[in-house]
């Protein structure tokens, strides 16, 4: 998956992302998009089909930022352990500086948008996922991690807890520290798990 959005996508992009942190999922319509970016909607619609085009290209968008930066690590020398400690950290990173992205995925509705919406995010969980579960299973090989537990069951509970960690946040009106808080909560997660 490549980034093929033009530059004018981009913008339009991150002026949604600016109305989701403001106004929520409800908030961001072509009419409120289209007066924040200070043009016509029939302007905006030449860019895109309709708000659920906007909503999947952020999301895509978000797909292509997680794979460039997550790879790099999994190829990395690191440790299991490590590299799980760095994908998350990378995470946490990504959403101090972008947490319009947050709300997307967080928002309530959302998955009742659409289809287009859902297969997004389901994308963007399958990969999480499955590379989680990679990394698990290449630590359980190492030692690392307990080979009793299951690991659907390991990469569920980390899953949740980077979830829980991400809506603390949210709801804390992003004011706590995400990135100290949330590598001290996974720390935990993965020393609980530990062989």
């Amino acid at each position: 998956m490549t980034d093929s959005a033009s530059k004018r996508q981009q913008e339009i992009i991150a002026s949604a992302g600016k109305l989701l942190m403001e106004k929520g999922i409800k908030g961001l319509t072509t009419k409120n998009l289209a007066q924040e970016m200070g043009f016509s909607e029939s302007a905006l619609y030449r860019h895109f089909a309709n708000k659920e085009d906007i909503i999947v290209l952020l999301l895509n968008h978000l797909a292509i930022s997680m794979k460039a930066r997550l790879e790099a690590i999994v190829q990395s020398e690191a440790t299991a352990s490590g590299k799980l400690t760095a994908v998350f950290n990378s995470q946490f990173q990504f959403f101090a500086q972008n947490p319009h992205f947050v709300v997307a995925i967080l928002s309530e509705g959302l998955f009742d948008e659409s289809e287009k919406i859902n297969q997004a995010i389901m994308q963007l969980v399958n990969y999480k996922t499955q590379l989680i579960a990679g990394l698990f299973e290449e630590g359980k090989q190492q030692k690392e991690f307990n080979a009793e537990l299951a690991t659907p069951d390991m990469v569920h509970i980390t899953v949740g807890c980077f979830r829980m960690m991400m809506l603390k946040w949210k709801f804390s009106g992003f004011q706590i520290d995400l990135i100290q808080q949330g590598n001290t909560i996974m720390a935990t997660n993965f020393n609980l798990m530990k062989a």
